[in-house]
This record gives structure tokens, sequence and C-alpha cells, in this order.
């Protein structure tokens, strides 16, 4: 699919706008899977057979319109039940842009669901129903998107045709969200009435929305800037494989996560300290001078070093701390609570380590955001920590570096994901 762009008046030239990632997250039953079956089947994004078989599913399910709720509904199990369970992707476009569309599922067991949808979102339309008001998934959801750093986030009121279109419904429920993100320190907020069932305000305007004179969804989607910071911070590249084919050649796969590298610069390889310089960076059989973030490449030094899997290799100019311990705030994935002073494997990247919960928790209070001390942690808590690492980890705060700052706890014993976590600071 060729890139959308758009004609600059002022220059007469193509803007490449990018892809955007967004994520829809709300509580049950708000309407989000709806919401984006809308898009799809508005946009024209539905291909011809997948069409046929919601029609069909529909019709089994007693409605007499398409469900375009189950556009969204992929698995087998969603739709007999009408819910969501896991985290369902589309892609479409608008002729102007293209999408990717993460649809989260909003009841509270699958929380950890939308964090993984989260982390790689650009923008989140976090859904209220308009009858229903501001709930605690709401607050949650909020947060969660407050803290992973998406920067734009969109309040979609949706179902206003269930209750006529009052504006004052609308203004009531804006002034509860804007109280709430004033409290949690979220960036400005914007505000979108609309009915997916109907599709008013969705890609067109409608004409039971008069009194609201912004941007329909797909216009606030389609100007959303993208600011992608990455290739503008320190270099950092996580090894991932070790390729030595024969005794002349010795490269470091891996995936570029932050900033720019260029034949000759000079490098820091973590957690050993040593030095050395990129002799040459391979895409393939191709030879390039420069890698940026985002691109998959293997770079050869100018040195034999004893570098591994896990270890991290960096701009010599700019490199990250070691930490032995972290401030971080964790979201609590497991339906096993938390352990005191549990251990537990985190994994950074290709790179882990054990680490010990350190302390007790600082427990966010969705209603009051107010922090109350725990020992352990269930499903779905957000809190502040410590941790103590068995072996020194290189890291960047998470608001400085989202790739840097992200790792997850895993029970050695069950090999299972318990926690997503995000550094605050290295101490």
């Amino acid at each position: 699919m060729a890139t959308p762009t758009l004609i600059d008046p002022r220059t007469n030239t193509h803007v490449d706008l990018g892809v955007l990632r967004f994520l829809t997250c709300g509580s049950v039953d708000d309407g989000k899977s709806t919401l984006i079956g809308r898009l799809l089947y508005d946009s024209k994004a539905i291909l011809a057979d997948a069409l046929q078989a919601i029609e069909r599913t529909s019709q089994r399910r007693g409605h007499a319109d398409v469900d375009l709720s189950l556009l969204t509904d992929g698995l087998q199990a969603e739709r007999e039940q009408g819910i969501t369970i896991d985290v369902a992707y589309r892609y479409f476009s608008t002729g102007t842009r293209n999408f990717i569309i993460a649809d989260a599922p909003g009841h509270e067991q699958y929380t950890r669901n939308m964090v993984t949808a989260a982390s790689t979102a650009d923008l989140a339309l976090i859904l209220v129903d308009a009858r229903k008001g501001v709930l605690t998934q709401t607050r949650r959801h909020l947060t969660l998107a407050h803290l992973v750093g998406i920067r734009h986030l969109v309040v979609v009121v949706n179902k206003m045709d269930l209750v006529g279109y009052d504006q004052a419904i609308f203004e009531r429920i804006r002034e509860d969200v804007l109280g709430f993100a004033r409290e949690l320190g979220a960036p400005d907020l914007r505000f979108l009435p609309l009915s997916a069932l109907a599709g008013d305000m969705v890609v067109e305007r409608g004409d039971n929305l008069p009194w609201y004179e912004g941007p329909t969804l797909v216009e606030l989607l389609e100007t959303a800037a993208l600011e992608d910071r990455r290739q503008t911070l320190p270099f950092r590249f996580p090894v991932q494989w070790v390729i030595r084919p024969h005794q002349d050649f010795r490269g470091y796969a891996g995936r570029v996560a932050s900033g720019r590298v260029q034949v000759g610069d000079a490098l820091t390889v973590l957690p050993s300290g040593r030095g050395s310089r990129v002799k040459a960076i391979h895409l393939g059989d191709a030879k390039l001078a420069e890698a940026v973030a985002g691109q998959s490449v293997t770079l050869e030094l100018e040195d034999d070093i004893d570098i591994s899997r896990g270890d991290l290799l960096a701009e010599a100019a700019q490199p990250p701390l070691s930490a032995r311990a972290l401030e971080v705030d964790l979201c609590w994935l497991s339906e096993a609570p938390s352990r005191p002073a549990g251990r537990y494997l985190l994994r950074h990247g290709s790179r882990e380590t054990r680490a010990l919960l350190d302390g007790s928790a600082q427990r966010l209070d969705l209603n009051s955001l107010s922090r109350e001390l725990e020992t352990r942690l269930a499903m779905n808590d957000i809190a502040r920590l410590r941790l103590k690492l068995q072996q020194p980890l290189p890291v960047d705060p998470y608001l400085e570096n989202r790739a840097m700052g992200a790792f997850i706890l895993v029970d050695e014993s069950t090999h299972a994901t318990v926690a997503a976590g995000f550094v605050r600071e290295t101490l």
C-alpha cells in the first residue's frame, strides 16, 4: 500500500503524514468494537467476504442490520459472547493517511491486554458511554494511557443517540474527566461526542449534533501530529544475536531502539564498559552508511570484543546509567498477587536479570488518586515501588526513552508474565 500524503499549499509539495497507531479503550459495552466497525465500514476498508461473514452472523443473532462490532471481534469465543477478549488489530486507510487500530478489551480482567496495545500507540481513544458517565475503568484507562506516555488522548463520548444528543450530558462528562485529568497530571485532552451506531461524527458529521463545531473522528485522526523522537535520542542497540558464519566475521544483530549510528561512530558496550567503533552496517547483503531507530541491522565493530545476546551497544558520548536499583511504576497483570520481598525475573529488551521487590508498594487509588502502602499487589493494581537487581542493568527513564525504559516481570517457577513496568529513575 502506498503511503498517503497531503499537499502543503505553502510549498505545493507532498507531506508524508506517517502511519498513525491508535488504541480504543473504555469500559464494557461502551461501543469500542462498533466504533471501529463504523470506521472500517464507512471508509470502505472491508473486504466483501468479511462483510458477508458478519452479515450471516448478524442474521443468526436476529439483528435487522449488520452488527459492525463483529469486524473487530475476531475470535469465535468473542463472537459467541458478544465481548472483546484479546486485542484486535485492524489496518485501514482513508486515502489521506494509513492507520493501525488496536481494539482493547473493556473487561477489567483483561487490562493487561490493554497495556500491551498501549505501549506502541501514538493516540488513544477513551470511550465513555453517555448514559453511564465516567467509571472506574475509564479512570484506569486514562491513567494507563498517561503512564505509558501516549501523547494524544481523545475522550469519545459515545451513544449520544441514546441520550437525545443532549449537550448538557456531554459537558458534564467533559468536566468530570477534566477534573480527574488535572489531578493525574495528564496533558491536554480532546473531547468528541458521537454515535458509533448511527454514524454521527465518525466519518460524516450527520444532522444530530449541530452544537458541536469541532472535527469529526476521522478528521481528528487524519490531522493528529506525529513526533517520532526516537531518532533524536542517544543511540541504543540491544544485541539480539551474535552472527559468526566464519572466523573472519563477527556481527551483532538487533533493532535500533533509538537514535542513529554511522560507520566510524564510537560506541560503548554495556555492561562491560568496553569501547569500539562501527566498522560496517549490514542490512541483508547491502551495506549502509547509517542506521536509524526502527531498523533491524547487523553491526560490525573494529575491535574483537566479547559481546553476547543481551548486551547493549550505546553512544559513547551519552551512555545510559547501569543501575542496581530502580524506582518503577508497575501494572500488576497476574491473578496471583505479588509476594512481599518477592523475587522475579526482569526482562528488559533481550537482557534478563533477577529482581527483588524492595519494601512496600505505593498503590494508586483510581478514584482519589491517593497512594496507599500495600505489601501485596492484586491483578490490575497500579503501583510505584523499588526494585533491587542482581546484576547492573543499563536503562533510561521511560518518559525519556520508551524503548529503554519498559520491562516485564516474570515468575521464574511458572514462566508467567506477572507485571509490566516503567522505569521512573535509577537509584
